[in-house]
């Protein structure tokens, strides 16, 4: 029995100062160190994790631009096409699966999921139908009303969110503007970095004129507006106003230079200076005239002789 403990005895000691069994030993702590690590992480680091899901991942692959046609009453488009529970609304593309959802800028992600807290109402109300791989409890209800959450989520969900599909069906907002620019991004094109997608989305911004209310119109250069045309009595405020014949109807447009026509008292009156001018130049004439009669008379009288001269 003694000699058979020794060499137990002997193997314990040379197992405990090899150096492979301590670097083992260091290996198996730093392991389990790392385990018990990942399983104290917060949440919102497994929801990092999540925000960077890929369309595989969960089950949305798309390899080129879908067809989306607009959901008649609502602000919503979906894609009958695609065997998905696919949609687009106010400037995000929208997917169902695995009673989570989950929301990208671009239509092929990746995918951010959301809570169900925060889902838009109009995401909430869309009619059943429109869900084309809608869910094993989905059956049962209308195809023409929207799924009904607050039994499938609870009590708790109900009372935060209580009018969620409760609205003014007449006032419903106008559905964002498809992003069709992504077409042109398809297959290995396809901008998978969210970095490059917003650089993408920025440039296609900034090249493309904004709308207002929805749209803006472009802007307008200076020198594209027209000379405005003024008349000419706007440069000279100092006179008065073109007088126009009697009767002459208005010309639109430039008006043309008016001529003024004398009045029946300047008429007159002109013809009675004329008169006056004519009268005094006969008058004028006949003084002449008696005066070479005068100057005649004493010619003669030269002649014959005056005979107190004499």
């Amino acid at each position: 029995m003694k000699k058979s403990a020794a060499p137990a005895k002997v193997a314990d000691s040379s197992t405990a100062r090899s150096p492979g069994a301590f670097i083992r030993c260091i290996r198996r702590a730093t392991l389990g160190l790392c385990l018990g690590l990942a399983w104290a992480l917060p949440s919102y680091a497994q929801m990092n994790v999540e925000f960077n899901i890929q369309g595989a991942g969960i089950g949305i692959h798309l390899s080129s631009y879908p067809n989306l046609q607009r959901i008649p009453g609502y602000p919503v488009y979906y894609a009958p096409r695609e065997l998905a529970n696919y949609f687009f609304y106010d400037g995000l593309y929208w997917v169902y699966v695995d009673d989570t959802w989950y929301d990208s800028r671009w239509y092929n992600g990746p995918w951010r999921r959301v809570d169900r807290d925060l889902v838009p109402l109009f995401m909430l109300r869309v009619p059943v139908r429109y869900y084309r791989r809608p869910p094993s409890y989905f059956q049962g209800w209308r195809a023409d009303a929207a799924p009904r959450w607050d039994q499938h989520w609870g009590a708790d969900w109900a009372h935060s969110r209580p009018s969620w599909d409760h609205w003014n069906r007449r006032q419903v907002p106008v559905a964002a503007p498809l992003p069709l620019y992504q077409r042109a991004y398809s297959g290995a094109r396809y901008p998978m970095q969210p970095q490059r997608q917003e650089v993408i989305r920025l440039e296609r911004e900034r090249s493309v004129p904004q709308t207002t209310g929805s749209r803006s119109a472009p802007s307008r250069s200076p020198q594209a507006e027209p000379p405005a045309h003024r008349p000419a009595q706007a440069s000279q405020p100092d006179r008065g106003p073109a007088t126009r014949p009697t009767g002459a109807a208005p010309v639109h447009g430039t008006p043309s230079p008016q001529v003024q026509r004398p009045s029946e008292s300047q008429g007159t009156a002109g013809h009675a200076r004329g008169n006056d001018k004519a009268s005094r130049g006969n008058g004028q004439g006949s003084d002449k005239d008696n005066d070479r009669h005068n100057s005649n008379e004493k010619g003669r009288g030269a002649k014959d002789g005056d005979p107190d001269r004499r």
